[in-house]
């Protein structure tokens, strides 16, 4: 019986020592040991790790890509326009050394840093580049963001702007500016379509004044199209060309005495 307390007392030990000694680091992470309050310089990779048990202390650093969502910052642009903008930013730990011992919590450094970046950007950016050029402002942002994150071993992947909130009086300024732009490009058309009709009418014209039946031909065609309208009243004028014409072959020849001369009796 006491030899049987003794194996279960031995087991029992050696399972606290094995727990205290064996460690598990999961494949997207690795294992910073701390000796004796110093970190050593190779960290654990993942799998089964041991420790000195009452000397090693092991943290675990996530080396996955971190999204960290940047609240949204007010700010005044170079144009003197009030905005509201929030970002996004992707990072990931390159050098778990330097993110634990360089900075007390890596995550809140790098938001902070977004932060101030994101209102920095937007003071030097005019609105129109805030809406339509933004590729170039989160390669800017993510500069400015990724040169003190380097020091603290994390690497930034991509920044971007998601959202650029304006007041309701600059929207609808905006709208308005959008309306007469369009109202613009509309009359110019309009314009260079009447141009452009009045050449080809001024060459049919000149056309036509050449050839007297062409202009009876689109007479006739207007007079088609109005009277497809169902008007019930139709004034069509007498073609000019065609009185010319009965005048012409009611002229007298020569040497030829009309009847209303035959008729008239002579005068005294």
């Amino acid at each position: 019986m006491i030899v049987l307390y003794l194996l279960l007392t031995v087991l029992a030990v050696g399972l606290v020592a094995f727990s205290s000694t064996a460690r598990v680091i999961k494949q997207y992470e690795q294992g910073l040991v701390f000796r004796f309050g110093k970190v050593l310089d190779q960290p654990r990779d993942p799998g089964l790790t041991w420790l000195m048990p009452m000397v090693d202390r092991l943290q675990k650093v996530n080396m996955q890509v971190v999204t960290m969502p940047v609240p949204a910052q007010d700010g005044i642009t170079r144009d003197n326009v009030t905005v509201r903008v929030d970002a996004v930013v992707y990072f990931r730990v390159i050098d778990p050394r330097l993110a634990v011992v360089k900075v007390e919590n890596y995550r809140q450094a790098i938001g902070q840093v977004a932060q101030t970046s994101l209102r920095s950007i937007i003071g030097k950016s005019d609105l129109d580049d805030l809406l339509s050029n933004r590729e170039r402002l989160n390669e800017g942002l993510e500069l400015m963001i990724d040169s003190p994150a380097l020091e603290w071993g994390i690497q930034i992947d991509r920044v971007e702007i998601k959202d650029v909130s304006l007041p309701e009086s600059m929207k609808r300024s905006m709208s308005r500016q959008a309306e007469a732009e369009r109202e613009r490009r509309a009359r110019v058309i309009a314009a260079e379509g009447e141009l452009l009709a009045s050449h080809k009418l001024a060459e049919a014209a000149t056309a036509m004044a050449d050839t007297p039946a062409a202009l009876q031909l689109r007479l006739l065609e207007t007079v088609v199209e109005v009277a497809a309208e169902k008007n019930s009243t139709l004034v069509l004028p007498f073609p000019v060309e065609l009185l010319r014409f009965l005048d012409a072959r009611t002229e007298p020849r020569k040497g030829e005495v009309t009847p209303a001369a035959q008729e008239s009796p002579p005068t005294a």
